[in-house]
């Protein structure tokens, strides 16, 4: 059984900056590609930033690469997401997910494991 949880969420002002985690329990936590969706309001959820197994791959959405980091400690069991320069429109609930297949993945149907997400929020 794989459990996500997620955590680091808040309110904050445009411009500024919130570091999500997502702590995972699983026998063998680098067997388990990684990703981070969002789901807005009234929208779907959609794809944020992946990274691979070992850490040494990583793939973004267009609307926050330069501004988003994904990154992963195996010895923690935990993926990270660095966010900067955060915009209104990136409020949405985040997401973190596990695949237990090999490489980069930006669609929901790949990752067999969710946390319950956390709420970003970034007023203007």
């Amino acid at each position: 059984q794989v459990q996500l949880v997620e955590s680091g969420g808040g309110l904050v002002q445009a411009g500024g900056s919130l570091r999500l985690s997502c702590a995972v329990s699983a026998r063998t936590f680098s067997s388990y590609a990684m990703g981070w969706f969002r789901q807005a309001p009234g929208k779907e959820r959609e794809f944020v930033a992946a990274i691979t197994r070992s850490g040494g791959g990583t793939y973004y959405a267009d609307s926050v690469k330069g501004r988003f980091t994904i990154s992963r400690d195996n010895t923690k069991n935990t993926v990270y997401l660095q966010m900067n320069s955060l915009k209104p429109e990136d409020t949405a609930v985040y997401y973190c997910a596990a695949t237990a297949l090999v490489g980069l993945f930006t669609t929901l149907e790949k990752y067999n494991y969710w946390g319950q997400g956390t709420q970003v929020t970034v007023s203007d």
